[in-house]
């Protein structure tokens, strides 16, 4: 296993992280312990998981806590966890990054996941309604408190994060290390601002979707509906979501990969995941695998080589800074307002 400097920390991380998004859901508890036992077997050290994940609130950290604890190796493990979306649709304050739901979330967190303290937690977004300060008075004193070891960001625009580091350093707390964007060959828009901001102030990079979402495996056909059964087809997780990850543009991203993938003897999935791992300034690519075999393929991909002339290939119909399909745009939506609280 390859393993990474974790931004600006003294921490090192493996490359290849396990993305704990669907334990509890696609992927059963008896599943996801044989997934997490496989990690520690391949030396994967970063899980990433989320008070919400598992297709209920708390399940897939329920789910790494007692799998870890059976392990004995919980002191190996870099966990980031994360807090913001809503876990009580019936309490105005279950969700954002309030001092009082982080503070909540983190204990409950905690205890989840049978540990006294969080390796990384991580505001799962900003949340314009909140003023920066006392989000990062409240992660501030969850390190102080020596619950939280170090925080992060995820899927943030980049000027959210230097932001938050005028903010950190103008009183003195404790400052955002790491970032979780979606990166991968069909939405490279964090390879603008977002990936040189990271290079410039020391921040680990862990990149979510380095699949698309599941479109880069190759299961996907050109005019063809997504197959039952599949994240996109009926009753999938991803059902609603398809928006314009099936394209034409799409689909002649996947017909480069699946030559090279040919000609090379691996999938295409494996080749777009060694794509992300391969990237300036990436440092945990997260596999967010539903079965034992997905593990596997994320991590035979590790082994995968690039030369200039297939990076040029790829950069031809997946342009570099652009995207064919987006996952979340940072640059609009309601939480992009004016911000009420700016300091």
């Amino acid at each position: 296993m390859e393993y990474r400097p974790f931004g600006r920390t003294g921490v090192r991380v493996s490359a290849l992280g396990l993305g704990c998004w669907m334990f509890g859901d696609r992927a059963d508890e008896a599943e996801s312990a044989r997934i997490i036992d496989q990690a520690l077997d391949l030396g994967i050290n970063f899980f990433d998981t989320a008070n919400n994940y598992g297709g209920a609130p708390g399940r897939s950290e329920s789910i790494v806590g007692a799998a870890l604890e059976k392990s004995s190796k919980r002191d190996r493990v870099v966990i980031n966890t994360k807090a913001y979306m809503p876990v009580d649709a019936d309490d105005v304050n279950g969700w954002g990054v309030s001092r009082r739901h982080l503070i909540q979330q983190c204990e409950a967190s905690l205890r989840r996941l049978r540990t006294d303290h969080v390796d990384v937690f991580t505001l799962h977004r900003f949340d314009p309604d909140v003023p920066v300060d006392e989000t990062l008075r409240a992660l501030d004193d969850l390190v102080r408190a020596g619950k939280v070891r170090y925080l992060g960001v995820s899927t943030s625009a980049a000027w959210e994060v230097v932001e938050s580091l005028w903010v950190a350093k103008e009183f003195g707390l404790n400052r955002i290390v790491a970032e979780t964007p979606p990166y991968n060959l069909l939405d490279r828009r964090v390879e603008r601002e977002l990936m040189p901001m990271a290079a410039t102030f020391g921040l680990a990079v862990n990149p979510w979707a380095p699949l698309g979402g599941g479109v880069l495996t190759g299961q996907y056909q050109r005019g063809t509906p997504p197959p039952d059964g599949s994240r996109y087809g009926g009753g999938g997780v991803l059902a609603g979501f398809a928006g314009d990850r099936f394209s034409d543009a799409v689909f002649d991203v996947l017909d480069v990969l699946t030559e090279m993938a040919g000609q090379r003897g691996v999938t295409v999935a494996q080749l777009a995941f060694s794509w992300v791992v391969r990237q300036p300034g990436v440092t945990s690519v997260l596999c967010g695998p539903e079965r034992l075999a997905d593990l596997t393929s994320c991590a035979e991909s590790l082994a995968i080589t690039w030369d200039a002339e297939s990076l040029a290939a790829l950069d031809a119909v997946a342009p570099p800074g652009d995207k064919v399909a987006s996952w979340y745009d940072p640059l609009t939506g309601p939480r992009f307002r004016p911000h009420p609280h700016r300091l």
